[in-house]
């Protein structure tokens, strides 16, 4: 019993993952994308730090393998299975799963708005800096940066948006789901 007890909250959580992964499809807001809220959802909810980290990276990375070679295909010469600066986006997001390891030792709401916003802010920061070193579109100096930082303020809104929607999804879905099966409830995965 054990075994399928795992086995289940497992499976479940990972379809979770890749569902909201793959919603990056339906046309949306831009920016309003469940990236910071994969993160954070696996810190919460996984035990072994390393599936927590890898599953939303994974996730991420089969949705962006899709969306990258049919809705932006024309924008790339071949098949493509990583962007130009995905790194920065991906960097991010496991910095953003090993702060939910911290902010998210207990699921609450106030924590996961706390950490949907907190996260919405580091993923600004960290790519909007991403797009400036070696730019051609701003100048390389601290006034470009400015620029840059600048021209990624209309995006923000829809990433907190994104963020604080899908972590009330996934969160509330989960723990919803766990009261009502019991075989989600805590576990070793």
């Amino acid at each position: 019993m054990t075994t399928e007890k795992i086995n289940i909250r497992f499976s479940v959580l990972v379809l979770m993952i890749l569902t909201a992964a793959f919603s990056r499809l339906i046309p949306h807001p831009a920016n309003f994308a469940p990236i910071g809220a994969l993160g954070l959802f696996g810190a919460a909810y996984f035990t072994r730090k390393w599936i927590a980290i890898i599953l939303p990276l994974a996730g991420l990375w089969l949705s962006d393998v899709v969306i990258n070679n049919t809705l932006y295909a024309q924008y790339y010469k071949s098949f493509t299975l990583f962007y130009d600066g995905f790194y920065w986006i991906y960097g991010t997001i496991a910095l953003t799963t090993i702060l939910g390891f911290y902010m998210l030792k207990k699921v609450s709401v106030k924590n996961v708005l706390t950490s949907s916003l907190l996260v919405s802010i580091l993923f600004f920061l960290i790519t909007n800096f991403g797009c400036w070193p070696g730019s051609t579109t701003y100048p390389q100096n601290f006034g470009g940066l400015m620029t840059c930082y600048a021209a990624g303020i209309p995006f923000f809104g829809g990433t907190i948006a994104g963020n604080v929607f899908y972590s009330i999804v996934l969160f509330g879905g989960f723990e919803l789901a766990k009261r009502k099966f019991p075989v989600l409830q805590l576990s070793n995965v």
